[in-house]
């Protein structure tokens, strides 16, 4: 059966059941599949007036064919009367870095940022597109959750990602593109023998074509079923979950309680929902051993290159990679409206004026925000003695790696406050009194 408007109707209806009334956003690169699609879709909104089809392209501004194709993808939407927006993007992968893994990212997080809140991404992925990704992941040793490849739909910012055309061949996009005179243009690094995809197009796929008509189909049949059996273990992991999870916070000792497959279902859950790459199975097995196996006081930490795994007090905490603080102390003008960023995603701290409590304003000037070196110490409690600074982030229960990311306010040698958790009561003035008050925008979390 070739591939139609009805065909992706259908298609739509199982993404979305009210797709007519749907605002969709093509991911238009001006190759073969995204014009075959953006058509196909232009043709259904004349019989469904309340469906809003636009396009986005994204300008990578890696080769130099770029500016034409911005210039086919804006004749192929005015053709088709539709609206697009150009994204330009100017990447510069550092030595070592996947080109295409690079590009990728930074096209998606380019595209989420623009999405209305309920708006569809549709992207003209197809069914060798996903064969690819298979041979690809295994070829990686990916397990359930690589190897069901591409989902047809996922959360992306504000809206959704919708793959319609995974049940299609290339060979039927090209026969609807030839039927209805398309024109496309052609990106060589699909066909590029140095890139995986690439090579795998020019030296593998037609063999196995060849030798099995319907590889493509059977493939992504597999994909299917192992798309499946990851939505159960991510519902067993979720349910093993409920009673270990604390404000994001694994419980140890209750994870020590599963067997160890479930354990490690657990882990890679649990990563991933954290929103960070999952590990090596190198990594994992680090994190087997020096999170789960390390003593009750010990702060172990297992980092690779997109996330960290720390334990502290029988809890595991799952992070993107930590920043080392500035290393130079930062002039803070304490009448400057929008505060001092801190960088380093610390956040920002500004003085907000008030007469409920805080600093006296005559006493803060030339105030310098250092971060830990040892031995500080402040009084928060008029009728108490000073503490050490470590003292107070125990007692608090701030986690160790945030106490030297902790911005202290200085006037001269004398610390006066830190972030706004405590301030310096000698220099405090009572309710009722203009103050000036340390507040923390953008606070990360410290426990």
């Amino acid at each position: 059966m070739a591939f139609d408007p009805e065909r992706l109707a259908a298609a739509l209806l199982a993404l979305e059941p009210g797709w007519r009334s749907s605002g969709f956003c093509v991911a238009l690169s001006g190759g073969l599949d995204s014009s075959v699609l953006l058509h196909a879709l232009a043709s259904l909104r004349a019989d469904n007036p309340g469906l809003n089809v636009r396009a986005v392209h994204v300008n990578h501004g890696l080769q130099s064919e770029a500016a034409a194709w911005v210039r086919a993808c804006e004749a192929l939407c005015r053709s088709s009367e539709l609206e697009l927006q150009v994204l330009h993007l100017e990447l510069k992968p550092a030595p070592g870095e996947s080109i295409e893994a690079e590009a990728r990212n930074a096209r998606y997080e380019a595209i989420a940022g623009i999405l209305n809140p309920g708006e569809w991404l549709l992207t003209a992925h197809h069914r060798d597109d996903q064969m690819e990704t298979v041979l690809i992941q295994l070829m990686r040793g990916a397990g359930v959750a690589g190897l069901a490849a591409m989902p047809g739909r996922a959360r992306l910012g504000a809206g959704l990602h919708g793959r319609p055309l995974l049940e299609f061949d290339r060979a039927e996009l090209a026969a609807y593109a030839e039927l209805n005179g398309l024109s496309w243009v052609s990106d060589p690094t699909n066909s590029a023998a140095r890139f995986d995809r690439g090579w795998l197009r020019e030296q593998l796929l037609p063999r196995l074509h060849e030798r099995w008509p319907q590889a493509a189909a059977t493939v992504s049949r597999s994909a299917r079923h192992l798309a499946e059996a990851g939505r159960l273990l991510a519902a067993l992991a979720e349910s093993d979950a409920s009673c270990l999870l604390d404000k994001g916070r694994l419980a140890v000792d209750g994870l020590r309680r599963l067997s160890r497959d479930r354990q490690v279902n657990l882990l890679r859950w649990w990563i991933r929902e954290q929103g960070l790459g999952s590990p090596s199975a190198a990594r994992f097995e680090t994190i087997m051993l020096d999170l789960m196996e390390a003593r009750a006081d010990a702060e172990p930490v297992v980092r690779w290159e997109s996330g960290e795994l720390r334990r502290y007090r029988d809890r595991l905490y799952a992070m993107h990679p930590l920043v080392e603080p500035p290393a130079v102390p930062l002039r803070f003008d304490p009448r400057a409206p929008g505060g001092i960023e801190l960088g380093s995603g610390l956040g920002r701290i500004v003085l907000v004026a008030g007469d409920q409590g805080g600093l006296d304003p005559a006493s803060l000037q030339d105030i310098v925000i250092r971060f830990r070196a040892g031995g500080e110490s402040l009084r928060p409690h008029p009728a108490r003695p000073r503490k050490r600074l470590k003292q107070l982030c125990q007692e608090a229960g701030i986690v160790p790696w945030m106490r030297e990311r902790l911005p202290l306010l200085f006037i001269g040698s004398r610390l006066v406050a830190v972030g706004d958790l405590w301030f310096d009561a000698d220099l405090a003035v009572a309710p009722g009194t203009s103050a000036l008050k340390p507040v923390w925008h953008g606070r990360p979390d410290l426990y």
